[in-house]
């Protein structure tokens, strides 16, 4: 709009004439048109991304189960007990923590990720080295009322996080080498182009995958229509986790809602198991998560198609799993 103020001003002065007010106007016109094309184009056309690279990553354990009081706690040794953060955080790396903040709840109603193990996740990051910790969601509810309201928002910040609210437009369109349903899907260009992502999903009845677990919580870097991921969710979750390739999975156990998911609202839905789950591959981590809230992985419809297509760590019982007592 700059462009346009000296037209605006000149039309201010009595003395234009006729013949130079229909120029002013008209090459006003003509920038109004350019400006708004260009803009179009920018935000219509993303560049395509085949997702983030596949690390291998050597743990001291495959999942680490931790059981305790305290989230923040919890969460610090089951990392330790892994084989460290700095497995997966190196000096200089910008970190995006992937909570669940999606819904407008407070932390007791369990909507969304425990606030407290975000925090630890932040903490450990920085120790590592970490340049940046980014903190976001796309959200279901208003984003400043759950990010606000799902106690993460403060929580974050306080521990040097940068929170901010991602921008739909600013998506990389996701390609695959086969032929996948979420070929061409809009994906946040943050959390493409991070060094690590660590994903921190809580465990909560859904009413229409029976649970969310850490590949649901993905949907939250998706832009465009979300609710059309919702048909073939199975595969499309299990393609989305293929894309993005989180080097840490972070399952918030501690207060779990069991009924009336993923919104929830009632403490009398809610159950303190007080547990936190940590794995590098997020299937295990999702498998393991159905055991503790004794759901059959035949029922949750992208952990289902994870095994079926031999998608990461599909035998739990051949596992190294260490449970630890905080």
């Amino acid at each position: 709009m700059k462009e346009l103020y000296p037209y605006f001003t000149a039309l201010l002065d009595k003395k234009v004439s006729r013949k130079k007010f229909l120029k002013i106007v008209f090459s006003s016109l003509a920038l109004l048109v350019l400006s708004g094309s260009s803009s179009r184009t920018v935000q219509a056309s993303p560049a395509q991304s085949t997702g983030r690279p596949k690390k291998s990553i050597k743990t001291d354990h495959d999942l680490v189960i931790a059981s305790g009081d305290d989230p923040y706690r919890m969460t610090v040794k089951a990392v330790e007990a892994i084989g460290g953060i700095e497995k997966f955080v190196k000096k200089g790396d910008v970190v995006l923590v992937k909570p669940n903040m999606g819904w407008d709840r407070t932390p007791e109603q369990a909507g969304n990720t425990n606030p407290q193990v975000v925090a630890a996740l932040i903490d450990l990051s920085f120790k590592a080295g970490a340049k940046r910790v980014n903190v976001f969601d796309m959200t279901c509810n208003d984003a400043r009322r759950c990010y606000a309201n799902s106690g993460i928002e403060k929580v974050a910040k306080a521990h040097g996080a940068t929170v901010y609210y991602p921008e739909d437009w600013d998506t990389v369109k996701a390609s695959f080498a086969h032929k996948s349903p979420m070929e061409g899907w809009p994906i946040l260009k943050d959390a493409v182009d991070c060094d690590v992502l660590i994903n921190v999903p809580i465990l909560k009845h859904h009413g229409l995958t029976r649970l969310t677990l850490s590949m649901k919580n993905l949907m939250g870097v998706c832009g465009g229509n979300r609710g059309v991921i919702h048909q073939n969710i199975g595969q499309k979750l299990v393609d989305l986790t293929g894309f993005m390739n989180p080097e840490l999975t972070v399952i918030d156990a501690y207060r779990v809602l069991v009924r009336n998911g993923p919104t929830g609202g009632n403490l009398a839905d809610v159950e303190t198991m007080k547990k936190i789950i940590v794995a590098a591959d997020p299937t295990l981590a999702d498998i393991v998560a159905c055991g503790i809230a004794g759901v059959e992985t035949s029922d949750v419809p992208y952990v289902k198609d994870a095994i079926r297509r031999k998608f990461g760590i599909i035998d739990q019982a051949k596992a190294d799993i260490l449970k630890i007592a905080v």
